[in-house]
């Protein structure tokens, strides 16, 4: 089962950006998203089409009933077997998973940092959601994250912090001594 909506951000120079989000309900991974500023129902089915190639769509998914999700989108998604459930109008609660999300992207990204244009949007929500798939743990997937990772021991060296986001987040992993080419890392101070 799978997500998806569409959300808006307004840039530095007061134009409107829409990113349309799509995530897949097995273990919160963000499937696929892009960002335009007119989005119209055949670039929605198009990126549709981007996140599910070669028959690995959902049997359903969820979605609200904007009209960008028409004709066009309906006829895509039934040539793709897959079975719509659209929400109740004004009723974003039916749809929990993916608002979370994008209320995440907002409190703990977009809420921090300058947009200038959809290059910069684009750049900031690939980091984001390599950081939110590979470093941010999920209390529904048993503290793990969406693309699962082996913990690190004890014996394994010193605790380094790595900066994600543009240093808007860290992700804390042990190394016994760093790699030519990737400078010295920074070391946290326990208080």
């Amino acid at each position: 089962m799978a997500s998806m909506d569409f959300f808006t951000v307004p840039t530095a120079w007061f134009r409107v950006l829409f990113v349309f989000v799509v995530l897949s309900h097995d273990r919160w991974r963000v499937v696929h998203f892009n960002v335009t500023e007119h989005p119209t129902e055949e670039w929605t089915a198009q990126q549709i089409r981007e996140a599910f190639p070669w028959d690995q769509a959902p049997r359903y998914w969820i979605r609200d009933r904007d009209a960008i999700f028409g004709g066009a989108f309906v006829a895509l998604t039934k040539s793709m077997g897959i079975e719509e459930v659209a929400t109740a109008p004004r009723s974003p609660w039916q749809n929990p998973y993916v608002e979370r999300l994008i209320g995440s992207i907002r409190r703990k990204c977009l809420d921090h940092v300058i947009v200038w244009n959809e290059t910069s949007l684009r750049r900031i929500l690939r980091s984001y959601f390599h950081y939110y798939q590979t470093s941010r743990t999920h209390l529904a997937l048993a503290k793990d994250t969406p693309v699962p990772r082996a913990v690190d021991r004890p014996e394994n060296g010193r605790i380094v912090a790595i900066a994600q986001v543009g240093g808007l987040h860290h992700r804390y992993e042990r190394r016994a001594a760093f790699l030519p080419g990737q400078g010295e890392p920074q070391l946290r101070k326990r208080s």
